[in-house]
């Protein structure tokens, strides 16, 4: 059996749509406000609802780890929390920080990725994602699902 998918790559964001570039500003202003002091790699994660009204979450470290939260689930688990009938239609994830180079393409840690493919079954509708690299290259995936191929389901 053979797995594959598709995906968009951008040399940089600003050659995405207006609303998608949007979304990434969003994500850039929650990356900026996110707590960690300990890895010192801050993310920014927004999300874009049906309704169009955009939810920011970042990362939140904390010295007993694993406590902290990564930005993509604040964003989702607080999309959930407050809009539990809305769509969420699409999530920006931007990172700065020296524990990965430049270079490579920033993705969601696997529990994000779960989180991901679960709100996108609990609604019925697939989650697109796109990833900006700390050099404003940019992916674009259709379906969350696509980022996990082996997750846990009901």
């Amino acid at each position: 059996m053979d797995f594959s998918f598709k995906y968009a790559q951008y040399s940089h964001f600003n050659l995405l749509s207006k609303k998608d570039q949007k979304l990434v500003d969003a994500a850039f202003e929650a990356m900026n406000k996110a707590y960690a002091p300990y890895s010192e790699f801050q993310v920014g994660a927004s999300v874009l609802l049906g309704n169009r009204h955009v939810v920011l979450g970042n990362n939140q470290e904390n010295l007993a780890y694993p406590s902290g939260l990564c930005a993509e689930r604040v964003a989702l688990f607080y999309a959930g929390a407050n809009y539990p009938n809305e769509v969420i239609d699409t999530i920006c994830i931007v990172a700065k920080g020296s524990l990965i180079s430049k270079e490579l393409q920033i993705s969601p840690c696997g529990a994000c990725r779960q989180v991901m493919i679960e709100s996108s079954m609990r609604q019925s509708a697939p989650i697109r994602v796109i990833m900006v690299n700390q050099d404003n290259r940019t992916l674009v995936i259709d379906r969350a699902e696509d980022l996990l191929p082996f997750t846990f389901f009901k």
